[in-house]
């Protein structure tokens, strides 16, 4: 009976006015810890001091973390993909050196994410991509740093990380400002995230606008390759028959078997090497009619026939062809 009054003394104590409704808690995604106040039966299994511990510990640990004072493991499983990945691609030699790095003196330094804005007990990522691939490979726990981040606090930290360690390339950089453009973030925004002006900023994304997105990820980061050359790219896929030849080479086995910068050095050399074909040029005889159109490059001049027009002057021009020869040779310049 004693217990029960005790109870019955607990549950009748006055209640402050501003506590008469439950304050709503904040997401604790991090802890994964239930901290509602636990039912009197439950009470009598655990004390009243432990609780307040286990809360306290809780708290301070939540407000690190809010701060990213503090660093959890996660299951790599439970992390997705940043709103827009910064990376081309990743160079496989590279890649398992940081796997064997990880797995020979563990994690050094954790990646950022933050509790996913739409699915209760997941996150995204913010940065680490490489580090997360590595330890998902690994089937190990990641260590990570957890905040509360808004899509604009996403995307500056995550090309802000990128510039201190300036891990991504020209052209990745430039990829990455016209994808976050693309998904609606500001300008100023994007100046933040690449630590970049307004002018330059500019520059980038004019830059790769000009060159097709197929190709771009194809060639991959080409991590060597800087503005100059990649502007020079732009100009010379500005012809269709020169974009053609391109597109076929990037779809080649052999060519995705390459380094990235060695997929670059082959796409610049085509480019420079193929001479385009000039649109042909009709000619047009005195009585208004073009029976002929003629095309010229640095090789050939080739005569089209129109038949449409007439169908006998090709026929005529084929069977005086020797004697405009030698008229052509016979007037030659002379000899002096």
């Amino acid at each position: 009976m004693a217990r029960k009054h005790l109870f019955e003394i607990a549950n009748t104590d006055p209640a402050p006015a501003e506590a008469t409704q439950t304050p709503r808690q904040p997401a604790r995604p991090l802890m994964g810890l239930n901290l509602t106040p636990s039912t009197p039966v439950g009470a009598i299994s655990q004390s009243l001091e432990a609780i307040n511990s286990r809360a306290s510990r809780a708290e301070e640990i939540e407000r690190k973390l809010s701060q990213g004072h503090a660093v959890i493991e996660l299951d790599p499983a439970t992390i997705d993909s940043a709103i827009v990945v910064d990376r081309l691609g990743v160079d496989a030699e590279q890649q398992e050196a940081l796997v064997q790095q990880i797995r020979e003196n563990g994690q050094l330094v954790p990646i950022l994410v933050r509790p996913h804005p739409q699915e209760e007990g997941r996150y995204q990522l913010a940065y680490g991509h490489r580090r997360l691939s590595a330890i998902r490979k690994l089937g190990i726990q990641v260590k990570a740093v957890v905040r509360e981040l808004s899509d604009e606090e996403l995307v500056v930290s995550q090309g802000q990380e990128n510039n201190s360690r300036q891990d991504l390339s020209y052209i990745e950089r430039c990829y990455f400002a016209l994808r976050l453009e693309e998904r609606g973030f500001s300008r100023d925004v994007i100046m933040s995230a690449l630590g970049v002006d307004k002018a330059a900023l500019s520059r980038m994304i004019a830059l790769v606008k000009r060159v097709p997105a197929d190709i771009i990820e194809a060639v991959g980061s080409a991590p060597s390759i800087g503005r100059q050359r990649w502007a020079e790219v732009a100009d010379m896929l500005e012809d269709r028959a020169k974009r053609a030849r391109v597109a076929k080479l990037v779809s080649d086995d052999e060519f995705a078997a390459m380094t990235s910068d060695d997929r670059f050095n082959a796409v610049h050399k085509l480019l420079a090497t193929v001479k385009v074909r000039a649109a042909p040029i009709g000619w047009t005889a005195s009585d208004g009619t073009t029976p002929v159109s003629i095309s010229e490059n640095d090789k050939r001049l080739v005569l089209t026939f129109d038949k449409r027009v007439n169908p006998q002057f090709g026929t005529f021009i084929q069977q005086r062809l020797q004697a405009l020869y030698d008229e052509f040779r016979n007037s030659g310049p002379k000899e002096h």
